[in-house]
């Protein structure tokens, strides 16, 4: 076939294929249009999942009778004028390609009214070919109504799914927006019926509240706040503690500047931060907003926008890895203050036998609950130490009662009754003692009897000889064989039995991809978790009543210890109005 120009219609449905995969793609650039041109109400309607009409009405700055019909023609765009503009792009939208390309496969209705003007106007175009415009009664703002999606192209609408999934993705899409813009009203009614309405959000108990509309009660009842700079770096939002995984990551939001991305750069330093707090197969649930110079970051690199480039990728992933892991460090009873409180209150609940594993008295294992409550009285030094009211006198965790068939701890604090399975919470505080331990010493090298040669690419060990000397101060003794061909003369002692070859090329390919690897420190921190799990106290052993104070202290004072090695909580909390609901008082 000769060359020749295709014709334009043909050019937007092409475009059409980028962008538009699904009715909520056209919610999604229409929505971004109207946040673009300053609007504070968004209302969006559809009917039959969107296939037969979508209507999307704003009170934004409106466009201009004579800007119209240009607004449904291709990279016409009233955003970018220069690479300049390109290279700091600030808008959700910019390259204009969105509207004539939803208008080249649907029937498609725009209607208009500027601040000041006497009337509004419209244009409509079907299929692409965009008629002449008209006068339309309307208040300020702009209203565009989808008609018929892929009614030229059926072979598209026969990929579309069942009404309710299509409507799924559109009532997920507003709450997304809705997170990213907190300052903006939007309503979603679907055959007429309204589904969802969310007031803006000006202060912290409205964007709590609205936090919860989108991920729900449970979620904000386990959610850490975040607000860090660093660097020109802003991270805002609200991460789950590590007792509130999913299973699926459905509850994963990540926004650049406003705008909603899926990155495997953010994604690896979430994982990262979370790696020894989660269960086996759990997914962490965030909402977190980044902001930086929209100079740093390159937004311009896929057609529906739903990836990023960062200019420096490894600061903004040491930023946000940095932020997560520190808020993390802080699930623990009583949280950030409890360390300090712990340690000024050492003296009410110091065992005078000594702590676990110090060779305390075993004479008083399996105490009774009476003796168990008489003991407790006296180590608070009142016949009832909970009924004051100096509520700060008492730890987070309160005092030990009584052991329950070895394996958990019971205890009374201020709020009511404490559980704590003994063995999940002595193996955290091991395994954190363990780290830090491994932290504080230099890490020592084990030579290998016969060095090992192992063949990687040419980027590979161009990475290695910029990294070497890091690798060397975590216990690796690497050096270039050839140009495609790795030496291994030393491993880190505790990494003597491991597979030293796979590690090391997992580090490289680390080192290629993202520029940096905690792939040494996951390895080591598993040998750490094993080592702690096998070397905690164990279920049926029968503490004292000293010794179960002595955890709780323990407990208070060592990092993550919410939950186990493994994921699994190591205690929870039942108030008084939680074991009121038990035996029906009040009711």
């Amino acid at each position: 076939m000769p060359i020749r120009k295709l014709p334009t219609h043909l050019v937007n449905q092409i475009a059409a294929g980028e962008v538009i995969e699904r009715p909520s793609s056209i919610v999604k650039e229409l929505v971004e249009n109207s946040l673009d041109a300053g609007s504070r109400r968004i209302r969006v309607e559809a009917e039959r999942g969107g296939a037969r009409r979508i209507r999307v009405t704003d009170d934004g700055g409106g466009i201009a009778r004579e800007e119209l019909a240009l607004a449904l023609s291709a990279h016409a765009t009233s955003k970018i004028s220069s690479l300049d503009d390109l290279e700091g792009v600030a808008t959700l939208g910019f390259r204009g390609e969105a509207l004539p390309s939803i208008a080249s496969v649907s029937r498609l209705r725009l209607a208009s009214r500027v601040a000041g003007a006497d009337s509004g106007w419209e244009i409509e175009s079907e299929g692409g070919s965009v008629g002449e415009t008209r006068p339309a009664g309307m208040p300020e703002g702009t209203v565009i109504e989808v008609r018929d999606l892929f009614y030229n192209t059926p072979a598209r609408r026969k990929f579309m799914r069942t009404e309710r999934t299509e409507f799924g993705h559109i009532d997920d899409l507003l709450k997304r927006l809705a997170l990213a813009r907190m300052d903006v009203a939007l309503d979603l009614a679907h055959d007429g019926r309204m589904v969802r309405s969310l007031g803006p959000a000006g202060d912290e108990a409205s964007r709590d509240r609205r936090v919860a509309a989108v991920c729900g009660d449970a979620f904000m009842e386990q959610a850490i706040v975040l607000d860090e700079a660093h660097a020109g770096l802003r991270l805002t939002g609200w991460i789950a503690r590590p007792g509130f995984s999913r299973s699926q990551a459905d509850l994963q939001f990540f926004f650049v500047n406003g705008r909603l991305v899926r990155d495997r750069l953010v994604a690896h330093a979430v994982r990262q931060a979370y790696r020894d707090v989660l269960f086996h197969g759990r997914h962490p649930a965030f909402a977190l907003m980044l902001e930086l110079e929209p100079q740093r970051v390159d937004v311009n690199v896929h057609p529906q926008k739903h990836e990023v480039r960062f200019r420096d990728g490894r600061l903004v992933h040491d930023f946000l890895f940095k932020t997560i892991h520190h808020a993390l460090s802080g699930t623990r009873p009583g949280g950030e203050a409890a360390q300090t409180a712990a340690a000024s209150r050492a003296h009410v609940a110091a065992p005078p036998t000594g702590g676990l594993g110090q060779g305390g008295s075993q004479a008083g294992l399996g105490l009774g609950v009476a003796e168990s409550v008489s003991r407790y009285a006296e180590l608070a030094r009142s016949p009832r130490p909970l009924d004051t009211d100096e509520q700060g006198d008492i730890p987070p965790l309160g005092f030990a009662l009584a052991q329950i068939h070895g394996v958990f701890v019971l205890a009374e604090n201020a709020d009511g009754l404490v559980l704590v399975d003994m063995h999940a919470a002595h193996e955290r505080i091991v395994y954190e003692q363990l780290k830090q331990a491994w932290r504080e010493e230099r890490v020592r090298s084990q030579q290998l009897l016969v060095p090992e040669k192992i063949a990687v690419s040419e980027r590979e060990a161009r990475v290695l000889e910029k990294h070497v000397e890091d690798l060397r101060r975590l216990g690796f003794e690497l050096g270039l064989a050839g140009p495609e061909a790795v030496m291994i003369r030393a491993v880190p002692a505790l990494l003597a039995r491991a597979d030293g070859q796979g590690l090391v090329r997992d580090v490289l390919a680390d080192l290629v991809e993202l520029g940096q690897s905690q792939r040494i420190e996951t390895v080591l921190d598993e040998l750490l978790s094993t080592i702690a799990c096998h070397g905690s106290v164990r279920a049926n052993r029968r503490l004292n009543i000293d010794e179960m104070n002595a955890l709780l202290r323990d407990m208070e004072r060592t990092e993550r210890s919410d939950q186990c090695n493994h994921g699994r909580p190591t205690w929870v909390q039942m108030d008084m109005k939680a074991l009121d609901r038990l035996f029906l008082r009040g009711q």
